[in-house]
């Protein structure tokens, strides 16, 4: 999926599932990581009212805030049955505040365990940042 200088697209993995991502800035490849997520566990959202949440993570790199970051989606689709698909991040430093609209979840096909770090590493190749994200399932 690209929109402009947006994006993500799934690429093989022997295993388990991974996902490459690219943006102009660190928010933006956060909230299309988040997308790709959802669209990787094809997840559609009720019909409805929209639901607010906010999060607020520290880690000790940008790696370790993408990884805590989706992990903590992942955790609230399974505990509560919800589902993101907009997303404003902020990140200063180690902090990253985001800002998530979603609804309950109508229909999900497939399941995610966990984001791993499995040679994750955010790279900035000229106007763009890029990192692969590999999924347990």
């Amino acid at each position: 999926m690209a929109d402009g200088g947006l994006g993500f697209t799934e690429i093989e993995h022997t295993a388990d599932w991974a996902l490459k991502v690219w943006a102009p800035n660190l928010p933006l490849l956060f909230a299309q990581a988040a997308k790709g997520m959802y669209w990787l566990m094809e997840i559609r959202l009720a019909e409805g009212p929209r639901l607010e949440k906010s999060i607020a993570i520290a880690g000790a790199d940008n790696e370790s805030l993408l990884v805590a970051f989706l992990s903590e989606l992942l955790y609230m689709s399974e505990s509560t049955g919800i589902g993101f698909d907009a997303f404003q991040v902020t990140i200063e430093g180690d902090q990253l505040q985001a800002t998530t609209l979603g609804a309950p979840i109508a229909m999900q096909k497939k399941e995610i365990k966990a984001v791993t770090y499995h040679n994750l590493a955010i790279r900035q190749d000229g106007d763009r940042y890029t990192v692969t994200i590999v999924f347990d399932v």
